[in-house]
């Protein structure tokens, strides 16, 4: 299974060289750990602490962890790594990490010249990632390394007869940190033992926004005190939903898509039938008469649910559905599409009538008929959904409490 598994990452390795001459994500991966290295050679560590995430949505699980660090144990330096351009790209500038790059393939050579210079006291991977060489060498050098936020499902490699080889690598770990007592529970079927259940960082994270929320003139100008549905981190199903109800009744709506490129942002404002502005735009009268918003950057979109009577999350057509928690801690009701099922914070939002999923145009407007004329449904289930985040708060403190940097 290692040579598989080895033959695996090289193949993945040409695939993505091969995909870079005309896919620009993995254009700036394949650019991006080119580059890993030389970075780290300039770099002088000292006494650091190794923060990993896949992409962005990771990212939101690890900073907790990174800020609290930093607020409690100034004297350590953090190192921020990325598998994915989604997080990095938006990430490299990130105030609390004094070096942030790209993850290297997983190969016992990157491993071990990675490793050695960075030479970490401290290593967190936070939910899915689980890179053989690099947790095997961090075990061999006695550095403790530890999964935060994880999740796992019967479905799994690890809980494969076959599955012996990806075990090991659970097995490196000096503790794993899960999200609920299913994963633990799986795990310990596995002999693994080493094992507590803290719940999910991003809780932490969403309180922290919110209160420290942004506030946006142009949205208040826009929203001028009408009712307003805020869909987040959009596709175009989602788009093509929210669109035709706004189309057909008069309520202010607000698209923060997933792609901010200008050909998405064109073709959302060719969608509407109502009048549509850029947030981006300079004219603030527009903003008063125009019924949608699309916002044409990054990084608004946890604050600005606090606008929003009622919020949409995107990605349930496709791979699955985005942070859900970001609206939810602002006591509003959450719908998202059919896609949902690896979301347990999903999942419970619906067990307590405050998220609901629809798979059809015909299954929106009905719930959005029910939340816009019921008030009370609405409120309720808004506040239903603030209490389910309240009530799930504290797994940074735990962690870091358990592991007594």
């Amino acid at each position: 299974m290692r040579l598989i598994y080895a033959i695996g990452v090289f193949l993945y390795s040409t695939v993505i060289k091969i995909v870079s001459l005309f896919n620009e994500k993995a254009k700036l991966r394949l650019r991006g750990t080119k580059e890993t290295f030389k970075k780290l050679q300039k770099f002088k560590p000292k006494k650091l602490i190794w923060i990993h995430c896949a992409s962005l949505g990771e990212f939101e699980q690890g900073r907790p962890l990174i800020e609290k660090i930093k607020a409690e144990k100034s004297d350590y330096q953090i190192a921020l790594s990325f598998f994915s351009p989604s997080g990095y790209e938006v990430r490299k500038d990130y105030e609390f990490a004094d070096i942030v790059f790209y993850l290297p393939d997983d190969t016992h050579k990157n491993a071990e010249k990675l490793i050695s210079l960075l030479n970490p006291e401290y290593v967190f991977f936070v939910k899915y990632e689980f890179w053989h060489n690099y947790i095997k060498h961090l075990k061999l050098k006695n550095i403790p390394v530890y999964s935060v936020s994880g999740i796992f499902r019967r479905n799994q490699i690890f809980f494969k007869p076959y599955g012996e080889f990806f075990r090991d690598t659970l097995n490196f770990f000096t503790h794993l940190f899960v999200q609920n007592n299913e994963s633990e529970k799986l795990l310990k079927s596995i002999g693994i033992n080493k094992t507590t259940v803290v719940g999910d960082t991003r809780f932490d994270r969403v309180f922290e926004t919110s209160l420290h929320k942004k506030k946006f003139k142009k949205v208040e100008k826009f929203i001028n005190g009408a009712l307003v549905i805020i869909a987040g981190s959009t596709w175009k199903p989602d788009e093509d939903i929210i669109l035709k109800f706004a189309e057909e009744f008069s309520v202010k709506v607000i698209i923060a898509p997933h792609l901010v490129n200008e050909d998405n942002i064109n073709r959302i404002i060719k969608s509407a039938t109502k009048k549509a502005v850029r947030y981006s735009e300079n004219k603030e009268e527009n903003f008063k008469n125009a019924e949608v918003l699309i916002i044409d950057n990054i990084g608004m979109l946890s604050s600005l649910y606090f606008y929003a009577d009622i919020a949409y999350t995107g990605g349930g057509f496709g791979a699955g559905i985005h942070n859900t928690l970001e609206a939810a801690v602002f006591d509003i009701p959450v719908i998202f599409g059919p896609k949902y099922e690896k979301f347990e914070e999903a999942k419970e939002l619906i067990n307590r009538d405050a998220g609901f999923s629809i798979s059809q145009y015909s299954e929106f407007k009905s719930l959005m008929n029910r939340l816009i004329s019921d008030e009370e449904f609405r409120k309720q289930a808004g506040a239903n959904a603030g209490k389910f985040v309240k009530e799930n708060l504290g797994a940074t403190e735990k962690i870091l409490s358990s592991i007594k940097i």
